[in-house]
């Protein structure tokens, strides 16, 4: 079937060729006996004829000589094509489809080349671009592959970002101990707190709780609470909100807090060290007012020498507890022979705990008689 096939293109492209041959040769003879040839301008040219069957019969016997030769050269091409992958065969059709695009947007300007180059530079031109551009897209498979994906990609457009209000002030929520505690008063005082200081029902209501307490400890707590909100509320210049809502499906405070500082999008105030882990575990931020305070204490380095009053013995043989204006423990190794004095003592090491800090000194008398 292949061989037919050359055989056929072999006739038709030699009489072709052989046409055009005999036009240039036989366009001085006499015209013929009446058959019309359009490619001699009239009626028949001897040549013409002449060169078509003799370009025929030759083109025949070269298409029939290289048959063979072909067959086989298609066959081989055929099996190697058909080992090569997908992803390859798709980029070498591309490669060949452009080539082939290009080689035809040419035409135009190589068909104004003289008649002789017209009909060999567009085949010629045709198949050098055409094998340019499947070897090209064969050695770009992986570039023309992201390409495509790109471009079947579906484009996804990125979330706006979150913006605020202008007017957005950030809520601090309290818990029952915050309030006991007092300090946030003098905290407000100084103007570190910003945005507005919320007060739930449900802390209001366990902190009345409190302070109707039959214990005389927890009365005063309570009431101490309730006097530090008073102070907030009318002395202050804080602005302050009293939170009505409630979450009867939840029955704890602390979970209560949580739950409501993650509507409110706002932070807790507290001293409970347990309220504070919950808070972290649970994404909600908080702030910690012993944490505050144990950062603004004053930085005590080792090797420093400080004015103490030895209090009491420690929990160790001969050691004697001292106490900073801000309540830092300093333990003074050999301190017990002078509870009841101020003396100097020398810093030795300084330990940080989650309780707070704590200082380790020994007497400087000590230090003078060695």
């Amino acid at each position: 079937m292949v061989k037919r096939i050359l055989q056929l293109l072999g006739l038709v492209f030699g009489g072709m060729l052989g046409s055009q041959a005999g036009i240039g040769s036989g366009s001085s003879l006499p015209v013929g006996l009446g058959s019309y040839s359009p490619l001699a301008g009239g009626y028949g040219s001897f040549g013409y004829y002449t060169g078509l069957a003799v370009g025929a019969f030759c083109g025949l016997l070269l298409a029939t000589a290289l048959a063979g030769r072909a067959q086989k050269l298609l066959g081989e091409g055929a099996r190697r094509a058909a080992e090569l992958p997908a992803a390859d065969l798709l980029a070498g059709a591309a490669g060949l489809t452009a080539g082939l695009v290009l080689s035809a947007l040419l035409y135009p300007s190589v068909s104004r080349l003289p008649e002789s180059a017209a009909m060999i530079v567009p085949a010629l031109l045709t198949l050098g671009l055409g094998y340019v551009g499947l070897m090209v897209g064969i050695r770009k498979k992986e570039e023309l592959s992201e390409g495509l994906q790109t471009l079947l990609q579906p484009k996804v457009l990125p979330e706006p970002e979150k913006v605020e209000p202008v007017n957005f002030e950030e809520h601090k929520i309290m818990d029952t101990s915050v309030i006991i505690d007092g300090r946030i008063a003098d905290i407000c005082k100084t103007g570190f707190i910003e945005g507005t200081l919320v007060i739930p029902e449900f802390v209001l209501e366990e902190l009345q709780h409190i302070a109707d307490s039959s214990d005389l400890l927890k009365r005063n707590r309570g009431r101490r609470g309730l006097d530090i909100l008073n102070k907030i509320q009318k002395e202050l210049d804080v602005k302050v909100m009293i939170y009505e809502g409630d979450f009867d499906e939840i029955s704890e405070v602390d979970s209560k807090l949580v739950k409501l500082a993650k509507v409110l999008r706002g932070k807790v105030l507290t001293n409970d060290f347990n309220l504070n882990k919950v808070c972290e575990l649970q994404g909600v931020s908080v702030l910690n007012i012993n944490d505050l305070a144990n950062a603004v204490k004053p930085v005590v380095l080792p090797g420093e020498e400080i004015v103490v009053q030895i209090i009491k013995d420690g929990k160790e043989h001969g050691q004697g507890v001292a106490y900073l204006d801000d309540g830092t423990m300093i333990v003074v190794e050999g301190g017990r022979d002078y509870i009841g004095l101020t003396m100097e003592v020398l810093v030795t090491s300084v330990l940080q705990t989650s309780a707070g800090r704590m200082i380790f000194a020994k007497p400087k008398l000590l230090e003078k008689a060695l």
